[in-house]
């Protein structure tokens, strides 16, 4: 059990930091324009990205935690 949980915790927390990553591209990309229009016309292209980037970070990091909790379970 432990071989299999040892190598999804260091890809989910891999995935994790992608996921950061990716988020904080899109932040930077993010120009004043973008931050200056109507908040009424929607959100934008990289705004979304960013939300959808947050989101998968909470997921992988919380699957992550999961897949640890676990592995202390069974070494006990």
């Amino acid at each position: 059990m432990m071989y299999v949980l040892i190598p999804l915790i260091v890809v989910l927390v891999g995935m994790t930091v992608l996921s950061l990553v990716r988020g904080i591209i899109a932040f930077l990309k993010t120009t004043e324009a973008d931050l200056n229009r109507d908040p009424a016309l929607g959100a934008t292209d990289m705004q979304l990205l960013q939300n959808k980037m947050m989101f998968n970070r909470i997921k992988f990091q919380g699957l992550a935690v999961l897949a640890v909790a676990i592995l202390m379970a069974v070494a006990r």
